[in-house]
């Protein structure tokens, strides 16, 4: 027999992911069986659970592949700090979540994901693992945006990055359930709201 290349294998579990996710946004993570699951990537019981072992499995495949781009971001834009506002930060997080779920639907994943983590505990402990990423990465960001007389060092730099955090699950549900329209202008007025020091706009 050929042998399987690591091509084959990814592209393979890849046309498995986009099948799960089409049916997790039609049916709901509940309603949709492996079953549904086999049918709609046009593949074998024994191909899918090569990959995967149940749907859980899945579900946290998706969660880790939808946020990748919002962590890579971060740590980027942390590794090279210079120059970037908190307000540039956040708009350029916010512009990956607006071509993403056009491409994808990742904020319409998202809001199910949100729902299903209430009563699975890995899922759960998944999503705090990568928003604890995210949000480390923020309070860095934002402790150099203090030192630089950016933002008020009358508040933790902890405080700032959590209620900068909170305007990502904003903006992803109204994405999600709302008119593109309704948020086109949202990364403009983050900047605009955190410009950075005094004479760098």
């Amino acid at each position: 027999m050929p042998k399987v290349t690591q091509q084959h294998m990814d592209a393979r579990r890849e046309q498995i992911l986009d099948a799960a996710r089409r049916c997790f946004l039609r049916d709901g993570f509940h309603s949709t069986s492996m079953q549904d699951l086999f049918a709609e990537a046009g593949l074998s019981a024994g191909a899918v659970y090569r990959h995967f072992t149940s749907k859980d499995e899945m579900i946290l495949a998706i969660v880790e592949e939808n946020m990748r781009d919002v962590l890579d971001i971060t740590l980027a834009v942390a590794t090279n700090r210079q120059g970037q506002s908190m307000g540039a930060v956040m708009a350029e997080l916010l512009d990956v979540i607006r071509v993403k779920s056009a491409e994808e639907d990742v904020a319409g994943l998202a809001v199910l994901v949100w729902g299903e983590a209430m009563r699975n505990r890995s899922l759960a402990g998944k999503l705090d693992d990568l928003m604890g990423g995210i949000r480390a990465t923020l309070v860095t960001l934002v402790r150099d945006q203090q030192e630089q007389g950016a933002l008020p060092t009358n508040v933790t730099a902890e405080a700032i990055a959590s209620t900068m955090f909170s305007v990502l699950p904003g903006y992803i549900l109204q994405v999600a359930l709302l008119d593109p329209a309704v948020v086109a202008e949202v990364p403009d007025a983050v900047r605009a709201l955190w410009p950075g020091p005094a004479g760098e706009h």
